[in-house]
């Protein structure tokens, strides 16, 4: 049995244990059927949190806390000051993941998509805190995810088709010199990626418009959340880039057969977009191979953060430990939504080389 503590996070409009869709259908394993009961079957501790859907990458690391440390989500003062809304949200002291938060805690953090921007802000959290916090906050009423000093808690980090450094599926909408409606795709391809948008925009309820994912998820917002998080020394990352799309002769990219038709329209556009962002991110050629939600660079490492390719002989922590690139589109990770494919073995070989790091 594994002394680590598995906690699975998902990814936009995503769902976990504590939410009724997971009964109806686990995002974790999705078409291809529950994995974390199959890894508990393994002997593996594993859990599904919840998270906003569609909250920023710092609401859902303080909900993430809540749910591992059994107490009420706090947001912190001095962010709730800055972005508009209530302090605290729910209460977890009755029915937290894992009943035995304490100093002897050994965390395995897995994230899907934007749950990789998610686990790794909780982890820069949970090291350091939050100086802004400490600041404003009294320190009787300052929660403990604000002061930091928990890093030996947290064993490894895995980050599944993350945008860690954006996604231009964003940013392609907002650049003047690029028109997404000149990529030329069926019709059907275009619906479908309208009906997936409607189910990925946040409900506006008066907070900022920055505090959510999609805010998050452009390229500039990326980098500002890069220079904030560095891996820690003593933590195992892992990385797992996933690629849909092919080149063309021109230069661009195109969906391969079989990718989840939802995604066809969306890695088109990526596959064809260049241009810059707001803030003077050059974006090339490089970026146009993708997942058909995120781009495969992205997935791969951190701008500027150590890494090196995936060598299971010599896993090193502190640096990105980089898988080779899953032939598979966005959801291929999770089980498929109208594809199935069946990760058990995936999910099993990864739980086994991290438990023997431990």
């Amino acid at each position: 049995m594994s002394t680590l503590r598995f906690i699975f996070v998902h990814g936009l409009s995503g769902w976990g244990s504590y939410d009724d869709a997971y009964r109806r259908m686990p995002y974790w394993g999705m078409r291809g059927g529950d994995l974390i009961s199959f890894l508990r079957e393994k002997g593996f501790d594993c859990w599904a949190a919840s998270v906003a859907p569609t909250g920023s990458a710092w609401d859902r690391a303080c909900e993430l806390y809540a749910q591992l440390a059994g107490t009420r989500v706090d947001y912190g003062e001095a962010h709730c000051r800055e972005y508009r809304h209530d302090r605290y949200g729910r209460d977890f002291s009755a029915c937290p993941l894992i009943p035995d938060w304490s100093a002897d805690t050994r965390l395995v953090l897995l994230g899907h998509s934007f749950g990789g921007a998610t686990v790794r802000m909780f982890s820069e959290l949970l090291a350091h805190g939050d100086a802004q916090e400490r600041l404003t906050t009294a320190p009787d009423a300052l929660s403990p995810l604000f002061v930091g000093g928990m890093e030996k808690r947290i064993h490894s980090l895995v980050t599944l088709a993350s945008p860690m450094n954006g996604t231009t599926a964003y940013d392609l909408f907002s650049d003047p010199s690029f028109d997404p409606s000149s990529v030329k795709v069926s019709w059907w391809s275009k619906l479908l990626a309208k009906m997936m948008s409607r189910g990925t925009s946040p409900r506006q309820d008066g907070r900022d418009t920055r505090d959510y994912a999609g805010w998050d998820m452009h390229l500039d917002r990326a980098q500002a959340l890069n220079q904030r998080m560095h891996p820690l020394p003593g933590v195992y990352y892992f990385s797992v880039p996933c690629s849909a799309t092919v080149r063309n002769p021109d230069g661009t990219w195109r969906p391969v057969r079989g990718i989840e038709p939802l995604f066809v329209a969306r890695a088109s556009q990526i596959g064809a977009y260049a241009g810059k962002t707001a803030g003077g991110i050059t974006v090339d050629e490089a970026w146009r191979e993708n997942d058909g939600l995120v781009n495969t660079l992205s997935a791969a490492v951190p701008t500027g953060a150590p890494s090196k390719p995936l060598d299971r002989a010599h896993i090193e922590p502190g640096l990105w430990n980089v898988f080779p690139t899953v032939k598979g589109d966005h959801m291929w990770l999770q089980g498929g939504l109208l594809h199935r494919h069946d990760i058990r073995a995936f999910y099993l070989n990864l739980a086994e080389m991290i438990s023997r790091l431990a």
